[in-house]
């Protein structure tokens, strides 16, 4: 992890914002955010009135799944779904230096 987005990801971090100001925080278009929560690929994501909450990990997901579909012209679902898995390997081996594994 980069130190921008470590500042961005703690000032940010479950904060309420409008779908311009998220999308500008993903370092993504806004329209292409907005295609991809209507297709449900960010299933966290909370709205209220036009006004987004930044979950947990929704960065780096919304630049993991923006980087995968522009290197590999990934379709958004497999993007979102290696995503899954990428996020799924960072949990386990988050509990694997918890657990004083190598």
């Amino acid at each position: 992890m980069h130190d921008d987005e470590i500042l961005i990801g703690s000032l940010l971090e479950e904060s309420w914002l409008p779908l311009e100001q998220v999308a500008a925080a993903c370092k993504v278009e806004p329209d292409w955010l907005q295609h991809h929560i209507d297709e449900g690929l960010f299933p966290h994501l909370e709205s209220m009135a036009g006004i987004w909450r930044l979950s947990d990990g929704m960065l780096a997901r919304a630049r993991r799944m923006r980087q995968l579909e522009r290197d590999f012209d990934a379709v958004p679902e497999l993007a979102a779904l290696v995503a899954d898995l990428l996020e799924e390997v960072d949990e386990l081996r988050a509990q694997a230096r918890r657990l004083g594994l190598p």
